[in-house]
């Protein structure tokens, strides 16, 4: 009997010692440091995210719940973080969101993966305007100013916003190749963590490629332009050029896109370089 008492108390000191070690290495899993001060990309930007596409398997838009009003070529595999939307000459679109109908000042969020291809430009997403090619805020990459194969990317920010007058104001920020450093990004083929962001304090437009601003400093200052004014309705378009839906006529150069893209979030403020910063570190840590 007390043989079989301590085999006993043995066997339960080991088996305590193993739960209480893989508990451990739980509570250090779980309690990984922060970065930028954040333990997860959903904590940047805090309340002011007002839209985010996972594409987790579907083009669901979380936070409204919103699912495309149609998708074209359109299909899911290996993202950036989790799983990503694969477009072949595709798009999605949605109904209005009421979340993005007014976004005075503005962060776009997005990872792309994508090829320079000497013809046409890349919309990654844009709010629509009524009849109009470009939208209110649109995303993009200059891929026709690049052979394929060539490794430099020019990214871009359009803004088309409602002035005083109801005119239209067109408004872009890019980078400059040509001056080397940062405005000389690489990354065709690769996914690469895009953002644009639009001050209406101060009308600053800025672009940032892997969490650092990329953007002509010329070209980031817009004076008096004040916050975005939308044209309405407008509805949240993912790949592709308001003239690319049906009952419009693009332009020969106006192609929906082909690539991928993960992770697309619309901010209701200008993110901070440090903050821009995070996010690209958190989501490129799976986080």
């Amino acid at each position: 009997m007390k043989s079989k008492f301590l085999n006993l108390l043995f066997a339960a000191g080991i088996t305590g010692s193993l739960v209480f070690g893989f508990s451990s290495c739980k509570d250090e899993e779980e309690k990984l440091p922060p970065i930028g001060g954040f333990n997860s990309a959903d904590e940047v930007g805090g309340t002011n995210l007002v839209a985010h596409w996972a594409f987790e398997g579907d083009g669901k838009e979380h936070l409204s719940g919103s699912s495309p009003s149609s998708s074209v070529n359109a299909s899911f595999g290996t993202g950036a973080k989790g799983k990503a939307v694969n477009l072949a000459a595709g798009y999605m679109v949605y109904n209005e969101i009421a979340a993005l109908n007014n976004l005075p000042n503005m962060t776009v969020s997005a990872w792309a993966k994508f090829d320079n291809n000497g013809s046409a430009p890349t919309c990654f997403f844009t709010m629509t305007r009524p009849g109009e090619w470009a939208g209110n805020i649109n995303l993009i990459s200059e891929t026709g100013w690049k052979a394929a194969g060539k490794d430099t990317l020019v990214l871009k920010g359009l803004v088309v916003t409602k002035d005083a007058a109801g005119n239209a104001s067109w408004q872009d920020s890019r980078n400059e190749p040509s001056k080397g450093g940062v405005q000389a990004p690489k990354g065709v083929n690769k996914w690469n963590h895009i953002v644009m962001t639009w001050d209406g304090s101060n009308s600053n437009f800025k672009i940032y490629q892997n969490g650092v601003k990329v953007s002509n400093p010329e070209w980031e200052v817009r004076g008096t332009t004040g916050p975005l004014n939308f044209f309405t309705p407008t509805k949240p378009l993912i790949g592709a050029w308001g003239s690319n839906l049906p009952g419009a006529t693009p332009e020969g150069w106006q192609k929906p896109m082909t690539g991928s893209l993960d992770e697309l979030r619309v901010f209701k403020k200008a993110l901070t370089d440090a903050e821009i910063s995070a996010l690209f570190q958190l989501e490129s840590a799976g986080r």
